[in-house]
């Protein structure tokens, strides 16, 4: 039986129906499930879509974000009770409410927030009201109870549980008036400082954090606009540089090796910007070639 179950989570609720919500039907279409010889758990519908601003939280999609979580952890956990290793297909990266809460339910966990942003924005200084540039703020805790305080589980992820590897928006998130990460318990490790001390040593540094005794292992977000502009130009929100495709692999080998990493959620790929496909297909090389390494 295989370790791997696919769980297609197509939620745009924390951006907008422009394409990520394709991302399921392009990874698998390039081959995730066969090289990973997973098989597929169940699809999570998206909920109806509203692009008004709701004048009270300042957040897109409140109420649907906070049932959609609820339902996506019901997907995930019974995948987590057989001892399988979910990868969860986004959509946008407010999916990570429903993952999340899926380990939190279970008891304590960490998370390994892998993302070219710090999305930790608060509602009222990001600009559209979308979730997808608030979630490690969300599921850390801060932002309207709607959305934080599911099932009673604030914070879905204490602040030193979480170690968040590769963002590069620091002067754009300041500059807007975003509240500082830096300012947390949250381990930082931006790009220059991963690229500085390299890829082993920073995941040294990050599993430090997530490899304590006090919690019960960790999840893995993975947001497609962490890789390098260059090799990955489908998503929506594009910044210059970002990781290698080797360094994603180091980071997946790494953190899967630990043997403490529960799961991992994969969004903001846009396939709809990928023509002919060839960024799909590289991306699920990486992919593999990162979770396989560790012999189960």
């Amino acid at each position: 039986m295989s370790h791997f179950a696919i769980i297609e989570a197509p939620s745009i609720l924390g951006l907008f129906p422009k394409g990520v919500e394709t991302l399921p039907d392009a990874l698998l279409t390039a081959g995730l499930a066969d090289r990973l010889d997973a098989h597929h758990s169940g699809r999570v519908t998206p909920l109806p879509y509203d692009g008004h601003r709701d004048p009270e939280t300042m957040l897109l999609n409140p109420q649907g974000l906070a049932q959609y979580a609820v339902v996506l952890a019901d997907a995930i956990e019974p995948v987590l009770d057989h001892g399988e290793f979910p990868v969860v297909l986004g959509g946008d990266c407010s999916i990570l409410l429903g993952c999340t809460l899926a380990t939190r339910r279970r008891g304590r966990a960490g998370l390994l927030f892998v993302d070219g942003h710090a999305d930790f924005y608060q509602p009222e200084a990001e600009p559209f009201g979308e979730a997808a540039s608030m979630d490690l703020a969300l599921v850390t805790g801060r932002g309207p109870a709607i959305v934080t305080d599911l099932e009673g589980f604030r914070p879905l992820v204490r602040d030193e549980d979480v170690a968040a590897l590769a963002r590069r928006d620091a002067e754009e998130t300041e500059e807007r008036g975003s509240q500082r990460i830096e300012d947390t318990a949250i381990e930082v490790i931006d790009l220059a400082s991963l690229r500085e001390a390299g890829v082993e040593a920073s995941m040294e540094q990050a599993l430090g954090r997530l490899m304590s005794p006090d919690i019960d292992g960790f999840w893995i977000h993975l947001d497609a606009d962490a890789l390098d502009d260059a090799i990955m130009p489908a998503v929506d929100y594009r910044m210059p540089d970002g990781l290698r495709w080797d360094e994603l692999v180091a980071i997946l080998r790494i953190a899967v090796a630990s043997g403490r990493a529960l799961g991992i959620d994969i969004t903001i790929f846009n396939p709809k910007l990928d023509e002919n496909g060839a960024i799909a297909r590289r991306f699920v090389k990486a992919l593999c070639d990162g979770l396989v390494a560790h012999k189960w």
